[in-house]
């Protein structure tokens, strides 16, 4: 059984060459490039890469589709350019899928690092990264839960095994989350447009809130310390931010 890896890239020369060190033992690793303009090209190319172009749209998961239809392999291992895979985790899925019954699907944790620390609030972060090709189909809107197309079994590995979680390097810095946070709250406003979401301004303040409790109580995102805390205002921001955009949507839209 081979894996094949996907790698969504644009201008991720900071921890691309991380990355693919951390993937080297894959059967393939496949680059799904939206038109870099730094030195993403000449590191994949470095590593041996296969490449592949796709067009620019802000964000990953319009392109992971076509990439994974450009792999070759049986099994296939979605990875973000700034994220690590720990050797721990590519033997356990190798020994998985080389099982007589396999799962065709594994959810797998993941420890965020946001200003330089790993986030207890936001573990396990569990997410659906490996599976058998032609059992999963990706949306093409922003944060969506990928589809299911098939699957007999899924496996989800158990949090506590720490040493088998992705590393993601989220947020490096305060500008990077706000440059981020415009973007992707605008996408999330697609969303709620087209699920025709009226604004109303008690709801707003109460995701907002529950954002935060959810981050700083609930998530013990207070045992991060400062961090924790400037994280859980920043995410309850987000929500903010995303419906009030919906309110200014809808105003200038009577």
């Amino acid at each position: 059984m081979s894996i094949s890896v996907v790698i969504h890239t644009y201008n991720s020369e900071k921890y691309l060459e991380e990355c693919l060190q951390s993937v080297s033992l894959a059967d393939e690793v496949l680059i799904c490039d939206m038109y870099s303009n730094d030195k993403t090209i000449e590191i994949a190319q470095k590593h041996g890469c296969k490449i592949v172009y796709h067009e620019n749209v802000g964000f990953a998961d319009p392109a992971r589709n076509f990439a994974i239809s450009q792999t070759s392999g049986d099994w296939i291992l979605v990875v973000d350019s700034d994220e690590v895979i720990p050797k721990e985790l590519f033997d356990y899925l190798r020994e998985l899928i080389n099982k007589p019954q396999p799962p065709e699907i594994v959810l797998i944790p993941r420890k965020n690092f946001v200003f330089g620390k790993a986030m207890r609030a936001l573990y396990p972060n569990s997410i659906l990264r490996f599976f058998k090709k032609g059992s999963v189909s990706f949306s093409d809107k922003v944060h969506c839960t990928p589809q299911i197309l098939s699957c007999s079994e899924l496996h989800k590995i158990d949090h506590k095994r720490q040493e088998l979680a992705i590393v993601h390097y989220n947020y490096d810095t305060i500008d990077s989350f706000l440059s981020r946070t415009n973007k992707y709250t605008t996408l999330e406003l697609e969303k709620l447009l087209k699920r025709n979401k009226k604004f109303s301004l008690t709801y707003t303040i109460l995701r907002s809130f529950g954002e935060f409790i959810k981050r700083y109580i609930l998530k013990k995102g207070f045992l991060d310390g400062i961090h924790g805390f400037i994280l859980a205002v920043l995410l309850a921001y987000y929500e903010f931010l995303t419906y009030i955009k919906l309110w200014e949507y809808q105003k200038n839209n009577k």
